[in-house]
């Protein structure tokens, strides 16, 4: 079902369910706490009471069940009730198979979330993850899979006295799920139909929705301008390499905030090739570049009060006459050179180039750089928890914190540059761009690479999103990122739902500096409460 319309609303009009199937999905517990009342408009005539209540009874979710209530029509899925503390305690992470299992395709339906309010904002999300938009499919007996399809969500609420939710709250939901799959959309996208002009396509049409022109700096002028990270490693492909950014610089801005996007529209590996099983799915590689699109687009919808930046780091890692060769050496935008020991190790060095963009041209107090970056990742953290690597420790919580809030679950990293970052030692650069023992905490250290062209001593705050896992499930993209960035920046907004699921402030504050002559200044630092 790709070509799906999502209408969330606050109570679904009463339809017989052999005319618009129902999908109820909750934890047991919220689902048990509905009277019949509630569920009468829509389940009559097709379920009695007695039908309904014996249903609920039945489910024993392991982690998740689901009971027929008429045919195919009207099901009840029941998620997980207990959730361990690394979990997100919506249980959002099963809701999109369970969706996609249980509805019928028919040309309109209709999902019902039973939960509390606090659960509104990740089930939202998941629900939008379960219609993803990207589809080739042509005829046969799959042809279905196209025709036009209008889902329409509704909420009801155990915990706020059977009250629908608010008009705003569901614009936010609608957003949100819009830039989800967007971010979807363009994961699944082939390089074939999403090179580096198609990606900056995508970056234009969302720029002309928010009114923002795009900065946008390409092929030779990249290395005429000391990118020699972003250069280096697009430079083979047929279609250029850039650096891209959309800004929204809103008045009365008191902080400047930039989200950093590795995209890499392919990853062949370069000259260090990848193998053929491996291969398949670096379509994926552009995953962190798509969700702060994604993520940036609901930001500025959503009244986001301060200046944000998003930089798209875009190249194709492609093997060519021009592709850049092991041992290598290039300059960086950071002015640190790199010598060049496995091309596969690429998108560090095109992030290195945007994090200092961010740094050293838009002046940000905050540099957050997400991307698909290891294949570590997965070992580290798992197929569903991305890694976090931070010079903060406040933000470092807070990440953790928002990702079972919003459902895109994130865990720690170990940040020990001083142990670590000697696996990139050069005799003839300043650094090599992979580890000599990949044994020893490889995506740290790959992170590590990125915050040394900031510089280890940078006062402000840098966060590292690896989410080259959870990116998708399956042969699907997820939308990982959009959520997690508006619950990790929601307190910025002016949208009541993203503060709800976001309890962390920003302020300043200041705090002694010596100066190279012994002076005392003060040092701006941006602090969580």
């Amino acid at each position: 079902m790709a070509n799906v319309k999502l209408e969330f609303c606050g109570a679904a009009k009463a339809v017989d369910p052999r005319k618009r199937p129902l999908v109820i999905i909750g934890q047991v517990k919220n689902l048990k706490r509905l009277d019949w009342d509630e569920m009468r408009p829509r389940l009559e005539p097709r379920v009695t009471d007695e039908v309904w209540f014996a249903a609920v009874n039945m489910l024993n979710p392991n982690p998740t069940d689901s009971v027929h209530l008429f045919l195919n029509s009207a099901v009840v899925c029941a998620l997980p009730s207990r959730m361990s503390r690394h979990n997100a305690p919506s249980a959002s992470l099963y809701a999109p198979r369970l969706l996609r299992s249980n509805l019928p395709g028919a040309p309109d339906q209709c999902v019902t979330v039973v939960c509390e309010r606090e659960d509104v904002f990740p089930l939202g999300c998941a629900v939008a993850r379960a219609f993803p938009l990207f589809s080739r499919r042509t005829g046969g007996s799959r042809s279905s899979y196209n025709e036009p399809c209008h889902v329409t969500v509704e909420f009801i609420l155990v915990d706020q006295s059977n009250q629908p939710l608010e008009a705003e709250a569901l614009e936010c939901l609608t957003t949100m799920a819009e830039s989800i799959r967007l971010a979807a959309r363009i994961v699944d996208t082939p390089c074939n139909e999403m090179n580096t002009e198609n990606f900056l396509d995508e970056l234009k049409a969302v720029g002309d929705e928010l009114d923002i022109i795009p900065t946008v700096v390409r092929g030779e002028e990249l290395n005429k301008k000391g990118f020699g990270g972003i250069y280096g490693v697009g430079r083979a492909a047929s279609h250029p390499p850039m650096l891209a950014v959309l800004s929204h610089s809103p008045p009365g801005a008191t902080q400047t905030i930039a989200w950093v996007g590795k995209g890499i529209v392919y990853d062949t590996g370069g000259l260090s090739i990848k193998g053929k099983t491996v291969m398949p799915g670096m379509k994926r590689d552009c995953g962190g570049a798509a969700a702060i699109l994604g993520a940036f687009r609901a930001a500025v919808k959503r009244g986001f009060r301060d200046n944000l930046h998003a930089v798209f780091c875009l190249a194709e890692n492609a093997v060519g006459p021009n592709a850049t060769r092991p041992d290598d050496i290039h300059q960086l935008y950071s002015g640190k050179t790199v010598e060049i020991n496995n091309t596969d190790a690429e998108g560090r060095l095109v992030l290195a180039d945007g994090v200092v963009y961010a740094s050293k041209d838009l002046k940000a107090d905050i540099v957050l750089d997400m991307a698909t970056l290891t294949g570590a990742q997965g070992i580290s953290t798992g197929k569903f928890h991305a890694a976090i690597l931070t010079n903060n420790e406040e933000w470092e919580s807070a990440a953790v914190k928002v990702g079972r809030k919003s459902g895109d679950l994130v865990h720690p990293l170990v940040y020990c540059p001083e142990i670590h970052f000697g696996e990139f030692s050069s005799s003839l650069a300043d650094m090599k761009n992979s580890v000599a023992d990949r044994g020893n905490a490889q995506s740290s250290c790959a992170g590590l690479f990125v915050m040394a062209h900031l510089g280890f001593e940078w006062p402000g705050v840098w966060i590292h999103l690896d989410m080259a896992s959870p990116v998708h499930a399956g042969e699907r993209a997820t939308g990982y990122g959009v959520a997690l960035l508006l619950a990790l920046f929601g307190r910025a907004c002016s949208d009541a739902l993203l503060q709800f699921v976001s309890p962390l402030g920003l302020e300043e504050e200041e705090e002694p500096l010596l100066d190279g002559d012994g002076g005392v200044g003060t040092n701006k630092r941006r602090r969580l409460v």
